[in-house]
């Protein structure tokens, strides 16, 4: 198995074996401040949010190539994002814009919000059957 991560200081995301050892950078060029990243192993995407001077979702594969633009528009600081497998939905949270939202992660298209609050400052998310669970720093 491998994990992923983003490195704020150094804009990067990584990957390596669960022991750490075959560390390398996937993504390296085109972020400003990511955020936080979910894998979906069986399509082979990577997905992160981005909080720099263009707040947005993105999505690759999970070698890092074919990087693309999910969400760039309504969004300010896109926190915790989160995988429906079942539905293939990709949920994150804003705390700038108090939204839990969805997207198709295939296409992008078809986004809802699913839950908007007032005076919360959302951090992260999770996805599990029909329920949804959230932080509120």
């Amino acid at each position: 198995g491998n994990i992923y991560w983003t490195d704020h200081g150094f804009n990067l995301i990584e990957v390596a074996r669960l022991n750490g050892s075959f560390r390398y950078v996937i993504i390296s060029q085109g972020l400003d401040q990511p955020r936080s990243i979910a894998v979906h192993p069986e399509k082979g995407y990577l997905f992160w949010t981005e909080w720099g001077q263009t707040p947005c979702i993105g999505r690759a594969h999970l070698d890092g190539s074919e990087k693309v633009v999910l969400v760039s528009l309504g969004i300010a600081w896109p926190n915790g994002i989160s995988i429906d497998y079942e539905e293939n939905k990709l949920y994150w949270c804003d705390a700038r814009t108090d939204k839990i939202e969805r997207i198709d992660l295939e296409s992008g298209g078809n986004r809802e919000i699913v839950l908007s609050g007032s005076n919360v400052d959302m951090f992260s998310v999770a996805v599990f059957g029909a329920y949804i669970y959230w932080s509120d720093r």
